[in-house]
């Protein structure tokens, strides 16, 4: 649901794009963390950098 705060953000946005040069950073980024996930999720991902989960004190 669009509340006024996100209409008058997306307006300052038109108003002021972002440069291209952080519009390439930003889909850099996000290109980098698919390609971990896949990596990952077809198992070429390495052990050594896998997190473990640690359990809670009780």
């Amino acid at each position: 649901m669009l509340t006024p705060r996100h209409l008058m953000r997306a307006k300052r946005w038109v108003q002021n794009p972002p440069s291209a040069r952080r519009v390439k950073f930003v889909f850099g980024a996000v290109a980098l963390a698919l390609l971990v996930v896949g990596l990952e999720h077809f198992g070429f991902w390495p052990e050594w950098a896998k997190a473990e989960r640690i359990k809670r004190p009780l």
